[in-house]
């Protein structure tokens, strides 16, 4: 292993025999293994014992951890490394192959099975009997994928862990034989059979759920019961992905422990319902919106998640490019004014409103925000959840916080006339105001406030700017390849003459690997129509010009359009032909 590292220039050659030493040393003092490893070869796992050395890379002088190291050998002894996902493997194929003892034991544990060959995940590229012992014993080819120690340890304890906290469940169910095609019995689900929300496997069950959709950075996570079987969802990166599937009967007992969680009525099971949950990630503090609904199988669950990570971001971290950035944060320089976020929901708004928010929060001004609901609590920021049934609503919670000696008032979202017209109103009276509406481009919002009543004066003098955002997928950066636009392609995306540029113009294509989940996409950037309220443009309003003519005024004021800002995003690889039609293709011109 060390001979390997010299060979790469990860060492100097000198050091060999003082590094042979001490990792000889390091090995004797090596304590016991964990509980469920026994003594053997296995313990001696030639990558975390070097990586325990804390070596540094004569190259970069970069640590050599166990990351570093896996990645370093795997080329030149020829074996794949990759991560992996531990809710993909199939825990039939693994229970099939190994029990956990062996698994923990050896250090590995199979991954995909096809065409005849295992993929299996080891942590020892050196050990040669173990493949050998496994192809005898399982009578196919063995494909090894190298993977850190811990790495794995991680994945087996969570492949084992999830699928015993189910099968724990299901023994202790009392199976129910009903019908569940028939919906008139769906009443019976609420009876005392079966398992218990306070069970420790469904406990378990749930917590494994939630801890992978924090690695996963997922946004939103659905519980889904049908006709035979329950169904986990996850939203990551804006798009639905199945995570897993289970025997029906644990649905029920699942939902049960997230309505406790979330301080619901567990019994009420014909009403949606709605909570929170806050829990412990190992990042920090993450919140849980809950939202329940019967439907024809049960009840089912979605979790939104909100980690205070990906709500607060620096304003550079949002996708701008340079010049849209200083034109948003003179906006938000601004002391008075009204600015405006919109698009449709799950466009990133909130995160750009909380990010702004903080990036101009100082211990010398007052911020409040009104808000439905609170998503995130921020020190800095005095915040008001609405609360429609004792009149607590976004309109009244601003009349009052207009005496409380606000700086900046961040509105969640413009929804009716009123909360528009004291909106407009705080802007006039010295207030920065930041507020969403429900718009598909930005010189619609200029004319949504003005069919909402605001005096088109007012709205000439007191909005400062209306930036419409959409969130695109990133093509991945582990698997992502160029190749040209065709013809066609450069037709869709409205470039006059394609034919002159077929073959010139290189763009990002998603492949698909485990690091995205073999979407080709791994996170999400911000795409931005910015139209600033110039006085020709106030002009206009007040004129009462409609959305084209307002649009065509800003765009000779130089706003791009979202398809624009999409196609530089393009030209420099950040996403891809296919994503920028599946976002923009209402917004095209």
């Amino acid at each position: 292993m060390l001979e390997l590292l010299v060979g790469q220039g990860a060492l100097a050659p000198e050091r060999l025999p003082e590094l042979r030493a001490r990792a000889r040393k390091l090995a004797a003092e090596t304590p016991p293994p964990p509980e469920g490893v026994a003594n053997g070869a296995s313990t001696e796992d030639p990558i975390a014992l070097i990586a325990r050395l804390q070596l540094r890379d004569e190259r970069t002088d970069a640590r050599l951890d166990e990351h570093r190291l896996v990645a370093a050998i795997a080329e030149p002894l020829g074996i794949e490394t990759r991560p992996i996902d531990a809710f993909a493997i199939d825990p039939e194929l693994v229970q099939r192959a190994m029990t956990r003892s062996f698994a923990r034991y050896h250090f590995c544990l199979p991954l995909l099975q096809r065409d005849g060959r295992l993929e299996l995940a080891i942590a020892n590229p050196f050990d040669h009997e173990l493949l050998v012992t496994l192809r005898g014993a399982l009578g196919c080819e063995v494909k090894p994928v190298l993977v850190p120690r811990s790495t794995l340890l991680t994945a087996i304890d969570a492949v084992y862990g999830f699928d015993r906290s189910l099968s724990a469940a299901m023994e202790q169910s009392s199976e129910l034989r009903v019908d569940i095609g028939n919906l008139e019995q769906l009443v019976r689900l609420g009876e005392s059979q079966g398992i218990e929300a306070s069970d420790q496997p469904v406990v378990q069950a749930v917590e494994r759920l939630l801890f992978y959709a924090y690695d996963q950075r997922a946004s939103d996570i659905h519980f889904e019961p049908k006709r035979d079987r329950a169904v986990v969802r996850m939203r990551i990166d804006g798009v639905l992905h199945e995570v897993i599937s289970f025997p029906r009967v644990i649905h029920a007992p699942m939902v049960s422990r997230i309505k406790l969680l979330g301080r619901l009525d567990v019994a009420e099971k014909r009403r949606p319902q709605d909570g929170r949950i806050r829990t412990q990630s190992p990042s920090g503090e993450v919140e849980l919106r809950v939202s329940t609904v019967p439907v024809a199988h049960g009840e089912k669950v979605v979790l939104r998640i909100f980690d205070p990570g990906s709500l607060l971001q620096s304003v550079s971290d949002l996708g701008f490019f340079d010049d849209e950035r200083a034109q948003f944060e003179r906006w938000l320089a601004r002391p008075t004014g009204l600015v405006l976020v919109t698009g449709p929901t799950g466009s990133g708004k909130t995160t750009t409103l909380y990010s702004a928010l903080s990036a101009i929060a100082r211990p010398e001004l007052n911020v409040v925000t009104i808000e439905d609901p609170i998503e995130l609590v921020h020190e800095r920021f005095n915040q008001i959840a609405i609360q429609p049934a004792i009149d607590l609503t976004f309109s009244t919670a601003l009349r009052h916080v207009l005496r409380q000696d606000p700086d900046i008032i961040m509105l969640g979202e413009i929804r009716d006339a009123d909360t528009a017209r004291h909106a407009v109103q705080a802007a006039l009276t010295g207030h920065l105001v930041l507020s969403t509406l429900h718009t598909n481009d930005a010189a619609a919002a200029v004319v949504r406030l003005r069919d909402l009543g605001v005096p088109p004066f007012l709205i000439g003098s007191t909005l400062l700017g209306a930036m419409a955002q959409r969130l695109v997928r990133r093509v991945c950066p582990h698997c992502s390849t160029k190749s040209p636009l065709t013809e066609r392609e450069l037709a869709t995306l409205g470039v006059t003459h394609p034919e002159d540029y077929h073959g010139r113009i290189e763009t990002a294509r998603p492949v698909g690997c485990s690091q995205c989940r073999n979407t080709g996409y791994r996170g999400r950037s911000g795409m931005f129509e910015m139209l600033e309220v110039t006085p020709r443009i106030a002009a206009a309003v007040t004129a009462g010009a409609d959305t084209a003519a307002i649009s065509e005024l800003a765009r000779g004021d130089g706003m791009r359009s979202l398809r624009e800002h999409a196609l530089r995003k393009l030209a420099l690889g950040v996403t891809s032909y296919d994503e920028i039609i599946r976002v923009t293709t209402e917004d095209a011109t």
